[in-house]
């Protein structure tokens, strides 16, 4: 029913949608400002910072979905993957498109010789909890998620 590959060039654009798709999914279609000229650099560029894998339909060849991922180092475990988004367009939900990015993620995971994967997801994402713990992940409610925008950094930086 569906096919997993490593993502493209050509996919951003659909990437894109679906990123936007999940972000009104999230209540917040408002902080989505990336472009697909930035996400051209970040993962096609000279350093890509980025990868992903899309799952497409076979009967319509349309990319119904997508796992985004990058590295990151821990100093308690070493290298890690992020998996910072998986997205599933609402009409192929529950076909186990999710599944099959999941695994090929995981599997990524294994293939780059991480030491694990790491990944949030909303405390009131119940489907999306309901889905992780199905594989037995640990779900950490301990942590506090801190960031800053460019713009805040500037402005801090410059007092």
């Amino acid at each position: 029913m569906y096919t997993i590959r490593e993502g493209k060039l050509e996919d951003l654009p659909r990437v894109l949608e679906l990123v936007k798709e999940l972000a009104v999914y999230e209540k917040a279609p408002e902080q989505v400002t990336n472009t697909l000229e930035k996400m051209e650099k970040d993962g096609f560029g000279q350093n890509p910072i980025f990868g992903f894998f899309v799952a497409v339909n076979n009967q319509s060849g349309k990319i119904i979905g997508i796992s985004v991922y990058y590295y990151r180092y821990s100093t308690w475990k070493g290298k890690r993957l992020y998996l910072e988004d998986i997205v599933v367009t609402e009409s192929e939900r529950g076909n186990g498109a999710g599944k099959l990015l999941f695994d090929r993620t995981m599997l990524k995971c294994l293939e780059e010789d991480c030491s694990g994967m790491t990944w949030q997801v909303l405390d009131w994402n119940t489907p999306a909890i309901n889905f992780y713990k199905k594989y037995g992940a640990e779900l950490d409610g301990e942590w506090v998620n801190c960031h800053l925008q460019s713009d805040d950094i500037k402005q801090i930086l410059n007092k």
